[in-house]
């Protein structure tokens, strides 16, 4: 009896121990909301959005995590819709007490999750969305943009442009929707400044099927440009129609960054050869950071990262460092480490621009060219950011 009791006291005196030796073991992990299309329209998106987030979240937690806590993601779909997208995040931020949020895509999502946040006191950033209004006259103290907006994008397009295509005339085609309307306002600002001239444009549904009934429009108005935002498998419809009805022989192909990549290209084939794009990320960027981006992430998924799978990743590290930094989980404190924070990346040094909270990164022009993209020009970060022109902070 007495043998019995000693191996009691001594198994329970060694698990007490055992406790109170491990105390980041027990420590509350921390929960990241993924907000993402992982159906629909933009599905290949979401997808490159998730396999960054997860990427990024494996490499922290095998070094330890975030201030000793271990990263927890929760995915949700938003399916590219914000009256989809609103009621989801109230339930990460609301049942699922998530510390972060990011991975809206839709741009219209990324600003009705963004007053989500702040009813919350919640902060999010996308890593995706185009729209200058974000980060603009809609902006607002819980978003941040990890990524670049449509006005960075364009400012290097319109500059190579202008070089490429003295005085092009240009048509304009995007989807009917804020990042639509609001890509092509920038980039015909940006290409008009450089001397482009415009000779239309036509705004098409979200899912829109069939291209083929502005196409007279478009012959009618005798452009030697056209440029495009649509994106997923609006633009293999596009593109593919462009080519069947023979447009795309007397037109070169401009357009976001979003609209061609290695999740739609494969279904374009030769009807995608030539588009050219302003894009903050490129898979051949020449540095050992990317490099090694590039490898895992292939490695990992059998497929090569775009720019939505290099800024999902980046968020991660972002948010990382800015709890660091905070010492802290703490909305404010978090959002105060985020302003002007500096944070690596695979496309090198990202810097957070306080007053609006827009990343400030280089700008790359890239075409393609037998099915890879290839950097023809760079623009430097702070050239292609634009003024500061949020009010509400």
């Amino acid at each position: 009896m007495q043998k019995i009791k000693f191996i009691q006291y001594a198994l329970a005196a060694a698990l007490s121990v055992g406790f109170a030796a491990s105390p980041t073991q027990a420590a509350e992990p921390i929960k990241i909301g993924v907000l993402t299309p992982l159906s629909g329209t933009y599905a290949s998106l979401g997808q490159q959005v998730r396999w960054g987030v997860e990427l990024a979240t494996r490499e922290i937690n095998a070094a330890g995590g975030i201030m000793g806590r271990q990263i927890v993601l929760l995915f949700e779909d938003e399916e590219a819709n914000p009256a989809v997208a609103t009621p989801k995040a109230e339930k990460l931020f609301q049942v699922e007490k998530v510390d972060f949020l990011t991975g809206t895509v839709n741009s219209g999502s990324t600003l009705a999750v963004g007053q989500v946040a702040e009813r919350n006191d919640r902060l999010i950033a996308t890593t995706v969305s185009f729209s200058d209004a974000i980060t603009g006259d809609k902006c607002s103290p819980n978003v941040f943009r990890v990524n670049a907006k449509a006005g960075q994008q364009s400012v290097a397009l319109a500059a190579w442009m202008s070089t490429a295509v003295p005085e092009a005339k240009v048509f304009y085609l995007g989807p009917d929707y804020e990042m639509g309307r609001s890509t092509v306002q920038a980039f015909k600002t940006a290409a008009e400044a450089k001397g482009a001239k415009t000779m239309g444009e036509v705004f098409a549904p979200l899912g829109n099927k069939d291209y083929s009934p502005f196409f007279g429009q478009i012959r009618a108005a005798h452009p030697n440009v056209m440029y495009t935002s649509v994106a997923g498998n609006d633009t293999v419809r596009l593109f593919n129609q462009l080519s069947e009805y023979g447009l795309s022989r007397n037109l070169m192909l401009v357009g976001a960054s979003g609209t061609v990549t290695s999740q739609n290209l494969g279904a374009m084939g030769k009807a995608a050869e030539g588009f050219t794009t302003g894009v903050g990320y490129s898979v051949d960027l020449d540095t050992p950071a990317n490099k090694t981006f590039v490898k895992t992430f292939q490695d990992a998924h059998q497929e090569l990262p775009d720019l939505y799978g290099a800024d999902s990743y980046g968020v991660v590290y972002f948010y990382k460092a800015a709890v660091e930094k905070a010492q802290s989980t703490e909305t404010a404190k978090v959002r105060a480490a985020m302003e002007g924070l500096e944070w690596m990346t695979p496309q090198g040094m990202k810097e957070m621009r306080a007053g609006d909270h827009q990343a400030v990164q280089d700008m790359y022009v890239t075409r393609l060219q037998d099915g890879k993209f290839s950097v023809l020009s760079k623009v430097d970060g702070k050239d292609a950011i634009g003024p500061d022109t949020c009010t509400r902070f």
